[in-house]
């Protein structure tokens, strides 16, 4: 069984592999960090509070995640999904509010790693993750088109449909000189490792487009004309706690909890697909707990992992943990240090490496592929994909999984049958032998609520001039409470009208299950039987007493 807490830093190093491949870890964080400089800002400033908050939460809670969570590659920090319920918290409680929401939501994140309910994430089918990625790409990819193209918007507007249509509006005014910058990023971006392949290509992008807009005074956003100057000073907060008003946010806790909880193992899972590796579920969500506990002190607002800030980890070859803690690093240098040279890189070199980033997630040949394949996953995918993209990633996640098991339920009891075993009377030898007054019926799969109602109402058309049923259960793995009920009620029924039910080939863990829920006790244990020849024999005795 997974340990509750074994982070893979600790792993890596005991098995020699912390760091052996330093250089790329150390690269792929600079590139990271760069990168989530003017997201955080962003992110913070649309939340509702001031820039530096979204640094410090990027360096802080992106330094843990990576030192302590249960994935190689994750990079920690704010993300879009945490705006409007961010904003929400500050604009009711204020300040102090979303300092304390925040490390409850970080104490409830710890508890779900120590009930172990990181695993439950392993049950996301394929076309769910999928969809969410490839809709998450495409949001990613919308919100650059205003760099990408030096269009002079002042606020974009959080809707997919709406963001678009500002685009359009704006579209004559664009920059050929940020739509050149973007072109070549993107170029260098993907075709220089074939050149000189151990320095990653949105690295050396960066330093040849900034040096390039400085040299030859070329007139685009950057950093600085956009953010402004980056904050250099870290401070230790302390909240005012009313502890009788604790009530009051355990609801935004909660909420802040599960989307962080949601969108950390998603960003897992996803990274586990790109370096074919497994992360640790529940060590992920208690650091991520951690991590949120300790943040806000220093001025944070809440974390999670990051999908498109993991994904850039890992093109650019981040494969430890170490990654993520020079990504956290690198921030805080540039909080306390670089800030006036990092302010000069153009805003299209950041929407450049962004695009790459969105195409390499979108997992286009996946998606096609499983658009070939069943209706159901069909569904499930571009059901999630809508989600994502029209209406909000935490919405897809939920719903995707509310469809993808009631779908697997619609399929499992489609699968499940009850048969009348004279359909197959040339599987019983002795099928001719059976005396009159006597019915068989074989169920097959789960006996579980999708599939009980069926089996409870072909039961009830049992002919009047039955005396004994005989229920073969020996292709039944288990029954769930629906299902007992419905048997105890057809039993009963049964009962009512003289007709007494034998049970044949019950496996062992049904049968505990029937002795737990009173079957037993109802039809006698003598009447449940191992295998269809004592079923047979017990059929006799019944018809002789009967008789």
């Amino acid at each position: 069984m997974e340990p509750i807490f074994l982070p893979k830093t600790w792993s890596l190093f005991k098995k020699g592999l912390l760091t052996k491949n330093i250089s790329n870890d150390i690269f792929a964080g600079i590139i990271v960090g760069i990168v989530a400089l003017p997201l955080a800002i962003a992110f913070a400033v649309a939340s509702g509070v001031s820039p530096e908050k979204g640094i410090i939460t990027a360096v802080v809670a992106g330094f843990i995640i990576a030192l302590l969570g249960g994935s190689r590659v994750q990079i920690g920090g704010p993300t879009g999904a945490f705006i409007i319920i961010v904003y929400g918290i500050v604009q009711k409680y204020g300040i102090d509010g979303l300092i304390i929401s925040t490390i409850m939501a970080g104490l409830m994140l710890i508890a779900f790693g120590v009930l172990r309910l990181g695993s439950v994430l392993k049950f996301f089918p394929h076309p769910l993750i999928v969809g969410f990625t490839s809709g998450i790409a495409l949001v990613i990819f919308s919100t650059q088109i205003k760099d990408a193209m030096g269009l002079p918007i002042d606020k974009l507007p959080a809707e997919f449909i709406a963001k678009w249509e500002v685009y359009f509006h704006h579209i004559q005014d664009f920059n050929p000189a940020a739509i050149l910058i973007t072109i070549g990023t993107i170029v260098i971006t993907v075709f220089s490792g074939r050149i000189i392949p151990k320095i990653p290509g949105s690295f050396l992008a960066i330093i040849i487009m900034t040096l390039a807009v400085g040299i030859f005074g070329i007139e685009v956003n950057t950093i600085e004309s956009i953010f402004g100057n980056i904050p250099n000073k870290v401070g230790i907060t302390f909240p005012t706690i009313h502890f009788d008003q604790l009530g009051q946010y355990l609801q935004p806790a909660l909420t802040i909890a599960l989307l962080g909880a949601i969108e950390s193992l998603l960003s897992a899972v996803v990274a586990d697909g790109m370096i074919s590796s497994t992360h640790r579920s529940n060590t992920e969500l208690i650091a991520q707990g951690i991590a949120n506990i300790v943040t806000p002190f220093f001025g944070g607002i809440p974390a999670t992992g990051a999908i498109a800030r993991t994904a850039t980890n890992v093109k650019n070859n981040g494969r430890t943990p170490i990654a993520g803690i020079v990504h956290a690093l690198t921030l805080l240098l540039i909080m306390l240090f670089f800030g006036k040279w990092a302010i000069l890189i153009p805003m299209p070199v950041l929407a450049g490496i962004l695009i790459v980033v969105a195409y390499n997630m979108s997992e286009m040949k996946s998606f096609f592929s499983i658009l070939k394949g069943s209706k159901y996953d069909v569904f499930i995918l571009v059901s999630t994909f809508l989600l994502t993209v029209f209406v909000d990633l935490t919405v897809a996640i939920e719903v995707g999984v509310v469809l993808s098991s009631l779908l697997f339920m619609q399929r499992m009891s489609k699968l499940s049958k009850i048969i009348p075993i004279e359909a197959e009377s040339d599987t019983l030898e002795n099928y001719a032998d059976i005396p009159k007054g006597v019915e068989i019926f074989e169920i097959s799969g789960p006996f579980f609520f999708a599939a009980a109602r069926r089996y409870e109402e072909t039961l009830k058309d049992i002919s009047h001039t039955s005396k004994v049923v005989i229920i073969r259960m020996r292709h039944v793995p288990f029954i769930d409470g629906t299902g007992l009920q419905n048997l105890k009620q057809t039993i009963k029924d049964l009962k009512s009208r003289r007709i007494q039910i034998v049970l044949s080939g019950v496996q062992p863990e049904v049968l505990e299950e029937l002795e737990k829920g009173g079957i037993s006790t109802l039809i006698g244990q003598a009447n449940i039987t191992s295998n269809f020849d004592l079923a047979l024999a017990r059929t006799e005795l019944i018809l002789k007493k009967i008789a």
